[in-house]
Formats: structure tokens, sequence, C-alpha cells
């Protein structure tokens, strides 16, 4: 088994959640096809220089696209990612610079999600993640976006008796009194600028470290930290690939 294969582990969580309906001629091996989508995510190297080992790279670039644009990817992840813990929460955003081949696609027509900010053109990656640093809910912006404003539909398996952390972009009363509403609790760091403070545990907040631990993880996957793709719906699937990676690893750690 090549360095970024899936384990036997892995492959048996996935193989059940794989589309089972073929249509035409019978597809080829999908355990090799997916280790060739894996070793081009870890690496971030062009797809034509996939390894002959994977099968053409052709395969492995087709089945890419074909099942993002077919919502299998999302699929997966989200049957993998429904065993959450749900008592906390954390969300934060991280920017990615987008390389030179990402960045000349051409203008207008499908979003692309790249935008200006201090570090060039950049994409920035909004996550909801659970207690273990486990990631529930992914979005990308352009890289300007406001953190908590972006945010602001993220939020829908935050419900009562649990708690959202978050640093001081996303302060807010709107989302503040939309937790409440919904029997959750809010324990977000306040602007300094705030006048009422509202309450505030830097003890439990300690925890939301688990979430930048989640931008080192994804990050270890180079297709991920620099952004190649022109189009931002095959940089998703592929920010879906890797957590889905991270809960496998997890799921195998712990049996």
């Amino acid at each position: 088994m090549a360095r970024f294969d899936l384990t036997d582990f892995e492959w048996d969580v996935i193989q059940p959640l794989l589309p089972s309906k073929v249509r035409g001629v019978k597809r080829v091996d999908d355990r090799r096809v997916l280790n060739g989508i894996f070793w081009r995510l870890r690496t971030g190297a062009p797809w034509a220089d996939i390894p002959a080992r994977y099968g053409p790279y052709t395969t492995c670039v087709n089945r890419f696209n074909r099942w993002r644009r077919a919502g299998h990817w999302a699929r997966i992840l989200h049957a993998v990612s429904k065993a959450y813990d749900g008592d906390i929460q954390m969300i934060d955003s991280s920017s990615i610079r987008v390389h030179q081949h990402g960045a000349n696609g051409e203008k207008g027509g499908r979003s692309r999600c790249m935008g200006r900010s201090r570090g060039g053109l950049t994409t920035k990656i909004h996550v909801l993640v659970d207690a273990l640093g486990r990631p529930i809910r992914l979005k990308l912006t352009e890289g300007q976006a406001h953190d908590g404003r972006s945010a602001a539909d993220m939020y829908g398996s935050v419900g009562a008796g649990q708690t959202l952390l978050a640093d001081r972009a996303y302060d807010s009363d709107a989302l503040r009194d939309s937790l409440a509403a919904r029997g959750a609790v809010a324990n977000i760091r306040p602007m300094p600028t705030r006048r009422r403070v509202p309450a505030f545990d830097a003890t439990l907040y300690r925890k939301r470290n688990r979430v930048e631990r989640f931008f080192s993880k994804i990050k270890h996957f180079r297709a991920v930290a620099t952004r190649y793709d022109k189009h931002d719906d095959n940089l998703l699937a592929s920010i879906q690939l890797a957590a889905l990676r991270i809960w496998l690893r997890t799921y195998e750690s712990v049996t």
C-alpha cells in the first residue's frame, strides 16, 4: 500500500457509501481510483502527474468531477459526519492563497470565490466543527468576506442545550439572540468596544483550539493549502474529501 492510500479500515467504512447504480460499462476498481484522487489531493500535483499505479489519470479526474456534479462527495461526508459530538461546536475561518494557475480561469459564469485581501488573491474556508474538531459544515467565500456575516447560514446544527464557541469576529446580538431562541448558548469572545459585556467563559473558550487544529490538519493536503482549482465547486469538493479523510482517521483511532 502506498503512502497516501486508503487503509483497509477506511475502505471498509467508505465502500458501502459509494454510488451503487452503474450505467453502461462497469466502473473500474473504485479503491484504486479513489487512492489516485487522494494522492493528488495530498500532494497538490497536477492531475496528469498521478502515478500509473492508479490507472489513467483521466479516469481519476473524470470520476472526481462526475461525482462532484452528482453531489456524491458531499453526501458521503454527510453520512460519515452524522455521528458528531454536538454538545460543543466551534466556528472559524482560514484563508488560502490562490495559485496563479487557479487565478487565470475564464471570468464570469461559474462562481470562483476569489477576492483581494491583505494576503493577495485569496479564498476563505469557513468551517463548523464538533467538540473533537471534526468538520460538520463547510463553506467558501471570497478572501475579504466578513467571518460573522458570511457564516450566518451555518448554525443549523446548533440546537437546544448546545454551546457555540467563536472568536470576536462572530460577536453580534443577532447571532446571540438566534442561538438563545433555540435554547443554545453563545460563548463568544466579546468585542472590546461593547458597552454591555455578555457572559463569557474563558476556560471553556480554550477548547476552541480544536477548530485551529482542524485547519492545521486540512492544510496538510496541499491541493487545499494552495488553491490550484479555477472554480470553487472543485475546491470545495477537495476540501470535503480532505474532511472525509480526517473523519475516517478519527474512527480508526478509536477502534
